[in-house]
């Protein structure tokens, strides 16, 4: 019985030490994260969170995404879209790679799946925060994932809250 207890007690120590720790810095934000979810960010005079997340869901579809989730309770609307991602440069450069050293050398992208994550977060009795972000995946010519990358271009979330906010006063007005 002692034994038992003496080999367990050993065992639990020695596996505490295999316990890995998070360092300090990995739970901090960098200046730049911060300046992104600003950048995705808006906040609306709103407590309705569903009519918030109408006119979210409309802009999405306006905008050519076709939604592939949706949860009201959760505030969260997911939306995707295909697109061409051929380029003529990488396209010339594959096909100079394969004269040079054969056709298994020869990549390039050929599509991309541009995919878009609305979440809602009431913040008070009476406004809402939305934050969206874009993200952008590409396949090559051999059907591989060949990069993955969030989209950070402020226009273009400028241009998103813009549409949202017109498409707000008109749910908000039923138009």
């Amino acid at each position: 019985m002692k034994k038992t207890i003496a080999a367990t007690l050993a065992a639990a120590f020695l596996m505490s030490g295999c316990q890995q720790t998070i360092p300090k810095e990995a739970l901090q934000l960098s200046h730049e994260s911060l300046q992104q979810r600003q950048m995705q960010t808006r906040r609306f005079d709103t407590s309705e969170e569903a009519k918030l997340l109408q006119a979210s869901a409309a802009v999405i579809q306006d905008l050519g995404f076709t939604i592939d989730e949706s949860t009201v309770p959760a505030g969260l609307i997911v939306g995707s879209k295909d697109r061409d991602a051929t380029e003529a440069g990488q396209v010339a450069g594959a096909v100079v790679m394969a004269v040079l050293f054969g056709a298994n050398a020869m990549q390039f992208d050929t599509k991309q799946k541009i995919r878009v994550s609305l979440v809602t977060r009431p913040i008070d009795d009476q406004k809402t925060a939305v934050r969206v972000t874009f993200q952008r995946i590409v396949w090559n010519n051999h059907n591989v994932v060949s990069k993955i990358e969030g989209l950070t271009d402020p226009v273009m979330y400028q241009q998103f809250f813009d549409k949202l906010s017109q498409s707000v006063f008109l749910t908000a007005n039923e138009i």
